[in-house]
């Protein structure tokens, strides 16, 4: 499969500067959601960008050294979880999305944003359903803000380590749940998606 293939296209087409989007924790029970903005060079590319659910941490942390240095521009964002209480997540994902690809130092001609979100910008803009496995820049976004979320949740971790973000970074599982029910909901977590166990 080539990954470049949505990019390829859009060069052919005139556009220059073509801009990935991608968001990672849009599930969790607490943190933010983060965002990143990526425009790679039309040459050349990163071998092992994907997926970013797919990569180890490891190898995350590796790929993501190599976006930011190879990049024309990139950009992280995050929604802080009262504001998800207030907006919904939905909303709050798309801010966060206009807000990393305004925050680019360089500014796109043309977004692609990973599922089906359509963002509120004048840029031109396509969604690619599953864009973060089949699409370069929206995988190599999806690497950077899983790097940048990833270290707010272990931060996280040293401040309310009864909650374990460590290793489920803010998801539901079995042991989170367990310790919201024990110990209730800390600053970090999202009121909206609490309530029932509280």
């Amino acid at each position: 499969m080539d990954k470049l293939a949505e990019e390829r296209a859009l060069h052919a087409q005139g556009y220059k500067y073509v801009c990935g989007v991608d968001e990672v924790g849009r599930g969790p029970l607490a943190g933010p959601v983060v965002c990143a903005a990526v425009i790679m060079p039309a040459d050349g590319i990163i071998d092992g960008v994907d997926d970013s659910k797919k990569l180890s941490a490891k190898k995350r942390e590796k790929l993501a050294a190599l976006i930011r240095e190879n990049a024309i521009a990139w950009a992280i964002c995050r929604i802080e979880p009262q504001v998800i209480d207030q907006i919904n997540i939905l909303q709050a994902t798309r801010l966060c999305m206009k807000n990393a690809v305004e925050s680019l130092k360089v500014m796109p001609d043309f977004v692609l944003t990973d599922g089906n979100m359509t963002l509120d910008i004048a840029i031109p803009q396509k969604y690619v359903i599953k864009g973060d496995a089949n699409c370069y820049c929206i995988g190599a976004a999806s690497i950077l803000a899983k790097v940048c979320r990833d270290g707010i949740m272990d931060g996280y971790a040293g401040q309310y380590p009864e909650y374990a973000f460590e290793s489920n970074k803010g998801y539901g599982t079995a042991r989170h749940i367990a310790a919201i029910k024990e110990h209730g909901i800390c600053p970090v977590h999202r009121r909206s998606f609490t309530k029932k166990w509280v």
